[in-house]
């Protein structure tokens, strides 16, 4: 069967190379993938305009593509999987209606406060004149999102009101986020330390996935400007099975029934971002699609057949499946362009040393293929993903990797997977 993968990071990458390991798999094609996909055995990359529905069906129908598998949120917020189950070509993914849990952050609050899942207090506003008036009214730090899409970087925290002011004009007035500004919700701080629950979702039926904990912040100890995510590790020793519990009963099964009640339930990865203190847990946002980086440290523990768990959700059959996993933990660390998550140069030639693929794999993210070189082109470049022992082999391997990747401008974070070691 041949597979096709919707996008360009290191999240499809690793879709795109677990999907070419099926043996039931004859070819994988990814749109528009990256120098990785392009070099990676079994794998294609191919120039399909992601926005053109009908280019995307064409290609399906002329290629013979069993299963199409949507990586990042913009074409699912945008109604591709609606489009596709139309035609009757099975895609993995969940419908435009569903994937709003992620494409509008008042949404998916309402949502919460609607099915009673635990969540972070909040309002929203349209207008920068009564958003600006709210400030007055509450506690500091606080946190203010714009409510659409903005890549992982759409969250501003605030500690004070001088520097929510400016939040506020940044969104409203400068237009930093584009039309995902055009409403912001202004929420409660929460403390605590922050888990990545990923799972498998069909309807009522759900597979969560190995837990992970990613690195949000661009600086070391976790400071600085928020990032699509700078690193991650699984599994996560904060999800104790006691909480894992708890995320199911309190999160995923409500928010599974909630979309059913609401007429859109829910058949993809399903993230849930979460606060964790004092063994209690808040949703900080959802994600209808998996993340990045915590796929790539995933998928290395996996050891079952991606192809089949998609094909199971998709066919209803996620009661009947069984997932298997390595023991070892995984580390993976982003190495990204200097300046990200601002601005940033790109073209920028990179040597990759030989080393042994034996328990590690470096994904690409931000590259292209031309004229027989590697160069960047985008703000995160690379996710240097290890196995382990333990999280600290794991780590010290993902580094090891790190280091035979040379370009210039690299930067990465020099403790990813130090709260789970700590």
């Amino acid at each position: 069967m041949k597979v096709l993968i919707i996008g360009s990071g290191g999240r499809e990458h690793a879709l795109a190379w677990k999907c070419a390991q099926d043996n039931i798999v004859s070819h994988v094609f990814v749109s528009p993938g990256n120098a990785g996909t392009h070099l990676e055995e079994k794998v294609s990359n191919v120039e399909i305009d992601i926005n053109n529905f009908n280019a995307i069906e064409d290609f399906c129908i002329n290629e013979s593509i069993k299963l199409v598998i949507i990586g990042p949120e913009q074409p699912l917020v945008e109604g591709l999987t609606n489009y596709l189950h139309s035609k009757n070509i099975n895609t993995f993914g969940p419908s435009k209606e569903a994937a709003q849990l992620e494409g509008s952050k008042t949404f998916s609050k309402d949502f919460f406060v609607k099915y009673n899942i635990p969540t972070a207090e909040y309002e929203s506003f349209d207008d920068f004149d009564s958003a600006l008036k709210y400030l007055d009214q509450i506690n500091y730090p606080t946190v203010i999102k714009a409510d659409g899409l903005a890549a992982g970087k759409g969250v501003i925290i605030c500690s004070n009101i001088k520097e929510a002011e400016e939040a506020l004009v940044n969104i409203f007035k400068d237009n930093a986020f584009g039309a995902a500004g055009n409403r912001v919700v202004i929420e409660e701080f929460l403390e605590g330390e922050e888990a990545s629950f990923i799972a498998v979702v069909s309807k009522d039926k759900i597979i969560p996935l190995a837990t992970s904990q990613d690195h949000k912040a661009i600086g070391d100890g976790d400071v600085g400007l928020n990032t699509g995510g700078m690193g991650a590790y699984s599994p996560a020793p904060i999800v104790t099975n006691e909480l894992h519990k708890k995320i199911l009963d309190q999160v995923m099964y409500p928010t599974m029934e909630g979309l059913i009640k609401e007429g859109s339930p829910y058949l993809g990865f399903l993230y849930a971002g979460l606060m964790i203190k004092d063994n209690k847990i808040k949703v900080l946002e959802f994600n209808c699609r998996f993340g990045d980086p915590e796929t790539q440290p995933i998928l290395l523990r996996l050891q079952s057949s991606l192809v089949e768990l998609c094909n199971a959700a998709i066919n209803d059959e996620l009661d009947s499946y069984s997932i298997e996993w390595t023991d070892k933990h995984s580390c993976g660390v982003v190495i990204a362009s200097q300046g990200y998550p601002e601005n940033y140069e790109s073209n920028k030639e990179v040597n990759i040393k030989d080393h042994d693929d034996k328990g590690n794999k470096l994904f690409h993210a931000g590259t292209k293929y031309e004229d027989n070189k590697i160069l960047t082109s985008g703000g995160r470049v690379f996710c240097a993903t290890a196995l382990g022992n333990d999280l600290k082999e794991a780590q010290q391997n993902a580094y090891n990797l790190v280091e035979k990747v040379e370009f210039d401008g690299s930067y990465f974070r020099k403790d990813i997977g130090f709260k789970g070691i700590k």
